[in-house]
């Protein structure tokens, strides 16, 4: 009986973005409480070149690792780095990469849904870390705004234009490793 031998391409894709995220954790600009990172780019890219299942492991690798105690994060490891004040942006990058790899699986390439898929898993990113900077400093709503969102969102829009152009310009250069249509490539059980 010939065994199986399971495709591993999905797990090493995932790794590789992980590895991403954690030097773009390493590529900061501190501006107080919540610095500017490259690891959110990072993440939104894993959801346009991953898709929705794969993006959101390759968070997970990626969360997995800094709540061991390895220093991925921008400040360290730990799983004290989640109830910090950067926690609530840091939890947000699951549910921000897999929404993102979706709406991009049903966009099926359009130009228009991969930005608003980007423009989603932003926004998800900062309903998740605003709330939580709110709460773990004790702000006011208008404060934790102006902290930890508002100083970001040019920052991230030119992020996003560029995890946009690199998905465009990886989906030509090595359409076999990260094909634009995964439903029709790799079918609906490896998307």
């Amino acid at each position: 009986m010939k065994e199986k031998i399971p495709d591993l391409s999905g797990l090493v894709k995932a790794s590789l973005m992980a590895a991403l995220m954690v030097v773009g954790a390493y590529l900061k600009v501190p501006i107080g409480p919540v610095p500017i990172v490259l690891s959110n780019m990072f993440v939104l890219l894993a959801g346009l070149l991953l898709g929705g299942r794969l993006g959101a492991a390759s968070v997970g690798i990626y969360l997995l690792l800094g709540a061991a105690g390895l220093p991925v994060f921008s400040g360290g490891g730990g799983i004290a780095r989640f109830a910090g004040p950067t926690g609530g942006y840091l939890v947000g990058y699951l549910p921000a990469a897999f929404l993102t790899g979706i709406i991009s699986e049903k966009g099926k390439g359009s130009p228009v849904i991969e930005i608003a898929a980007l423009f989603t898993g932003a926004l998800t990113i900062y309903l998740f870390g605003v709330p939580w900077l709110k709460q773990v400093l004790e702000l006011s709503w208008e404060r934790a705004l102006i902290m930890g969102m508002l100083p970001f969102l040019p920052g991230d829009a030119i992020k996003s234009g560029i995890a946009y152009g690199i998905s465009r310009i990886l989906h030509k250069t090595v359409p076999d490793f990260f094909p634009l249509h995964r439903r029709e490539a790799n079918g609906p059980e490896n998307t």
